[in-house]
């Protein structure tokens, strides 16, 4: 049993020792326990994600259920594009849908940038909640979503496999392209601060289609805009720059003051900490995927992972988010298999 006042996490992001490595799940709080289906099948998505009682409760279930190192905060990043004025619906097993995209520069009359503190109000109503009913036990992980992902879903209107179209938005109208992403900037910069002032301990900026881009446009409509993010708020609380597919920058992202990087599958933890150097601590990188194998190997493709990354700045979790038909019993072997993993017997 864990003592109190777990900060493994916290630890590991200022590059302390700690006496094993930290561990928790992008996506943990929902679609896969039992206890979070429940209450889905009672709430709308953004009833949930507005309603403080029920994000809290959510966001504690998996500290409780499955016993990871660190609760993340149960919202959306769409909640960002809805805030700034863009209808936002989120359909079940289908994913969100913008029934309004901005695709010329008289959709910019639709959008600006809020007053988060007014528009969104119930996330930080949610962490204070949070805060008290964790009581100190494990810290919290706020997030949004970067800039470059945000407009993905802004332009294209929906989830897609390529976003050719909010490519195109980029590749054509360039300047569009850019006013877009430094109003979500700015937006996102006032969000994670209320956050962070609400009491999450540290911040997660969540680049999911940052793989869509070549290494030289990652640089320039998303990377640019996460530097700005992290510079702002790099001293009010750690950051981690979780940017999916886009393993080529690194190096690049390692500079930004970031106190940790999150990684996919698709590199192994030597490359990836040779590109980022040894001073940042990486996060990740489990194949989701994998959690649906027999416990055994989940148990020893987990080993393999911590052996590979060591113990010092490291913070075990997957590649992506937890898979909805993913056992609790996996996840648990996954988890536990970490806590009780010994550095020195391997």
């Amino acid at each position: 049993m864990e003592t109190a006042n777990n900060h493994l996490l916290l630890k590991a992001l200022k590059g302390e020792e700690t006496n094993r490595v930290p561990v928790w799940m992008m996506r943990q709080a929902g679609r896969y326990l039992p206890e979070y289906i429940k209450i889905r099948e009672k709430y709308g998505f953004f009833e949930r994600c507005q309603t403080p009682e029920l994000a809290a409760e959510i966001t504690i279930q998996p500290v409780d259920i499955i016993g990871v190192d660190a609760a993340i905060l149960f919202s959306d990043i769409l909640v960002v594009p809805q805030a700034m004025g863009l209808e936002v619906q989120l359909i079940e097993s289908k994913g969100p849908y913008l029934p309004n995209p901005i695709r010329i520069e008289k959709d910019f009359n639709r959008i600006y940038i809020p007053n988060v503190h007014e528009k969104l109000s119930y996330v930080t109503a949610a962490i204070k909640l949070i805060k008290n009913n964790l009581n100190n036990r494990v810290p919290l992980i706020g997030f949004a979503g970067a800039p470059w992902t945000l407009l993905c879903y802004m332009v294209q209107g929906s989830g897609s496999k390529t976003f050719d179209t909010a490519k195109a938005f980029c590749y054509q109208q360039p300047e569009l392209a850019h006013r877009l992403l430094q109003m979500i900037t700015d937006t996102t910069i006032e969000y994670l601060t209320a956050q962070i002032e609400a009491g999450a301990d540290t911040v997660q900026l969540f680049d999911s289609w940052g793989g869509l881009l070549s290494k030289a446009d990652f640089e320039i409509y998303s990377l640019r805009y996460i530097s700005q993010i992290v510079e702002k708020i790099k001293d009010k609380a750690p950051t981690i720059i979780f940017a999916k597919g886009a393993w080529h920058s690194l190096q690049e992202m390692s500079k930004t003051g970031a106190a940790g990087l999150g990684i996919d599958w698709c590199i192994t933890p030597e490359k990836a900490r040779e590109f980022a150097g040894t001073n940042i601590c990486l996060q990740g990188n489990f194949d989701p995927a994998k959690l649906l194998a027999p416990i055994p190997i989940i148990e020893r493709e987990t080993k393999a992972m911590l052996r590979s990354f060591g113990k010092k700045n490291y913070i075990a979790n997957l590649g992506h988010g937890i898979l909805p038909n993913v056992s609790v019993d996996h996840a648990k072997a996954f988890v536990n298999t970490i806590k009780e993993f010994d550095f020195k017997n391997y």
